[in-house]
């Protein structure tokens, strides 16, 4: 096979048009001479708004490749195409024992990374059990709307906590800017399609799911996960670990339960402070990490697509649009979208009692009336160490602490009941409070409460955080036309952007300090989506494997 990339048509081409462009490219004498081909992936180009076209990668089977890649000698968009298969690190035969037991490894965690781990480490034949704090995904669909619509919050089952992790309460992006040399996203996406996710993931250039496909999806690869040997567990919260002599030998759960392992995975979601804070009691090696905090912002989806599509808007091949976005505000600071959910809406994704945090979720149809990103100002340890001045390293636990304080100020200002509170883009901009809404009705549920966000002496957000904002939105108008409505709705606060630690890992991806545990994913400060997780799930499976096998990773 060889591979075309860069091979552009019109947005409105015909069915059929590509095959013919494929022959012209290749300067083909007959059509014949390509056997077949299929799309590995399509992107569009928008910065001309009205000849916006359609970027393929192609791989091509044809009678004389190698006579092909002579002819394309030195052009870089006709090439061999990649050998994408995934291989495994090791089998564990039928028999497979260490000290005359069969060792089993544990995941703690089941969002992407956990579920990924999982998945590998089974079809590796080592039978792993997972040990999720929250409840299978059904039930904790319904805990989540549960505090959407009746204000009722459950600590163990929420946007955070349970089966999918907080991905499946998202917008379900299935792309990264990782390095993937190993083509590890493509063993992801397939394991996805497998389990139901339409198969033009493998080919759209941002691919997503949204979040009731996502739950289906979810369920079968933990069906796949059991029928290999694995266990999966819910409602099982690790409250300690066995360390011994710098290596793990196992784990308590709330319940009292002991199990004991030699090697766990510690795929902990972003957002499981209370394990982080146990971590680092027993001397687990981590460190403080830049994270950000802001607001949800929301418009109207047409302004978005009418913005960046001018008259393609509502064309079905480019869907909802999206945006990315960064500014650097004269104090230094960096102002960026995230998590950006076209046709999507803003919710509730608080964990602990008595706090306020916002994320964005959108469903595969992506047709809600609100375009949502989160508008973040970056942050150092040195922002939020609790000694200001301090010359030592930053406690990594530092971080969470200041979470929590704008977390609780948000719910605070939403005057309680898991209400956010609210302002108006052109009131923000202008140092006044908001008193009523304008033309964009916010989405968040349980509700939104107009105030001032930056009021003197009890404002949401550090002061920093709040003037690169407030500087940032009129610049951004400058790339998207009307981004700076003044009736555009901040909803606050968004805090969960990353972990605040790093559990740091070596090169053989385990601990620093205790041999047999692997921080992954990104609670440990190792991944930030769904996609990087799932990668990162996969390796740190892969090394775990490969060390319980005996064997060198990369080679069977």
């Amino acid at each position: 096979m060889l591979r075309i990339t860069e091979l552009r048509l019109p947005l409105n081409h015909a069915e059929d048009a590509l095959r013919p462009a494929i022959v012209a490219r290749l300067g083909l004498d007959e059509d014949a001479d390509l056997v077949a081909f299929t799309v590995f992936k399509r992107a569009y180009d928008a910065r001309k708004k009205t000849a916006i076209v359609l970027i393929y990668t192609v791989d091509c089977d044809v009678r004389d490749e190698a006579g092909l890649l002579a002819k394309f000698e030195g052009d870089p968009h006709v090439r061999p195409s990649p050998d994408t298969t995934y291989r495994f690190v090791g089998h564990a035969p039928a028999d497979f024992a260490v000290n005359g037991e069969r060792p089993r490894p544990l995941v703690i965690g089941f969002g992407p990374c956990g579920i990924f781990a999982a998945l590998i480490l089974a079809q590796m034949g080592l039978r792993p059990i997972v040990l999720e704090r929250g409840k299978a995904v059904r039930e904790r669909t319904k805990d989540t709307w549960g505090l959407w619509r009746q204000r009722a919050l459950n600590p163990e089952s929420n946007v955070q906590f349970g089966e999918g992790g907080a991905g499946t309460f998202s917008d379900g992006k299935l792309w990264s800017q990782i390095s993937d040399p190993r083509h590890l996203t493509r063993k992801v996406l397939t394991e996805f399609v497998k389990s139901g996710a339409p198969e033009e993931i493998l080919y759209v250039s941002k691919p997503h799911i949204g979040t009731f496909r996502l739950v289906g999806m979810v369920e079968k690869i933990r069906a796949e996960i059991i029928a290999l040997g694995g266990e999966v567990r819910f409602e099982q919260r690790v409250s300690d670990v066995r360390i011994e002599d710098g290596h793990i030998r196992g784990v308590t759960l709330a319940s009292g339960e002991e199990l004991r392992a030699d090697h766990v995975v510690l795929a902990l979601g972003h957002s499981a402070r209370d394990t982080f804070t146990m971590l680092h009691e027993r001397g687990v090696y981590m460190e403080a990490k830049p994270f950000s905090i802001g607001y949800r912002i929301e418009h109207p989806q047409s302004v978005i697509d009418r913005a960046r599509f001018g008259p393609n808007a509502g064309n079905p091949i480019l869907g909802a649009a999206d945006y990315k976005l960064v500014h650097h505000a004269k104090n230094g600071r960096a102002v960026y979208s995230f998590c950006m959910c076209p046709g999507g809406t803003v919710v509730a994704a608080t964990s602990e009692p008595n706090r306020v945090v916002t994320n964005g979720m959108s469903q595969y149809s992506r047709n809600e009336r609100n375009a949502n990103a989160g508008i973040v100002v970056g942050i150092s340890p040195e922002d939020y160490r609790r000694d200001p001045g301090g010359t030592g390293p930053v406690n990594p636990l530092d971080g969470m602490a200041f979470q929590r304080i704008w977390e609780s100020r948000a719910y605070e200002l939403g005057e309680g009941g898991y209400q956010a509170p609210g302002q108006l883009v052109g009131d923000f901009i202008k140092r006044q409070r908001s008193t009523a809404l304008g033309s964009v009705e916010p989405s968040y549920k349980p509700g939104v409460r107009m105030t001032d966000l930056a009021q003197k002496d009890h404002g949401s957000l550090p002061v920093y955080a709040l003037d690169a904002i407030r500087e940032a939105l009129p610049a951004f108008e400058k790339q998207i036309k009307g981004f700076s409505m003044v009736d555009a709705v901040l909803t606050g606060v968004e805090t969960r952007t990353s972990s605040p630690l790093r559990i740091t890992r070596g090169r053989d991806y385990q601990s620093l300090n205790v041999r047999g545990l692997f921080p992954a994913g990104e609670g440990a400060g190792y991944a930030g989506g769904i996609m990087s997780a799932g990668v990162d799930g996969i390796e740190v499976a892969e090394a775990l494997g490969a060390d319980l096998l005996g064997v060198e990773r990369g080679r069977p």
